[in-house]
Order: structure tokens, then C-alpha cells, then sequence
């Protein structure tokens, strides 16, 4: 039996061709898509978990908060205080950044502007 480059070629073409098309139809029915409502007993309880940690730290949080309330409390009278000083008709008062006062240049000591 004697084969011709032909027929080869044309057998050749034929396998690879075969191959591809088994090779995507396998691929085909593998890729599903899967849509969950995301409603799970494990999804619940992570909710619930994280709820109560939210709540446990909810001291904590409002503590952080009347301390960043204070600070900027502080800050807004001594920006205050800082102009009043400034602005003064007492030509011995001027404003200390490190102690955040007026006081008096020839002795020291704190004045009410």
C-alpha cells in the first residue's frame, strides 16, 4: 500500500483539524456561570459577627471622637486668644506659640488682652 505526500498531507490536516475541534468542545463545557443570591448561612454569619464587633467598639470610637473634638476645641480658643493678643492696645503683650498665652513682655507673666 503505498501512500502519496497527498494523501498524507490531507490525513495530516484532517487529525489536526479533529484535534482542535475535541480540544475547544471540551473547553466549551467547562466554562459555566454560576450566580448565587450571596444569602448563605456563612455570609449571615459574618454580618452578624461584624455587627457586633461595630457595636463592641462603639465606646472606643466615641471616645476618639470627643478626644479629636477637644483638640480642635483647644486649638480654636487659642486661635482666638491668639488674635485678641495680637490685636491688643498693650504694646507689652504678644502671643507665646509654646504655651499658647498672651503674656506680658516686661514681666512675664500671663494677660488678659
Amino acid at each position: 500500500m503505498k501512500i502519496t505526500l497527498s494523501k498524507r498531507l490531507c490525513l495530516a490536516a484532517m487529525l489536526t483539524l479533529g484535534a482542535l475541534g475535541y480540544t475547544t468542545s471540551s473547553f466549551a463545557e467547562t466554562s459555566k456561570l454560576v450566580i448565587e443570591s450571596g444569602d448563605s448561612a456563612l455570609s449571615r454569619q459574618e454580618a452578624a459577627m461584624q455587627k457586633e464587633q461595630w457595636n463592641d467598639t462603639r465606646s472606643l470610637r466615641q471616645k476618639v471622637n470627643k478626644r479629636a473634638e477637644k483638640e480642635f476645641d483647644k486649638a480654636d480658643v487659642a486661635f482666638d486668644a491668639r488674635d485678641k493678643c495680637e490685636q491688643s492696645a498693650n504694646l507689652n503683650a504678644y502671643w507665646e506659640p509654646n504655651t499658647l498665652r498672651c503674656l506680658d513682655r516686661s514681666t512675664g507673666r500671663a494677660i488678659n488682652p
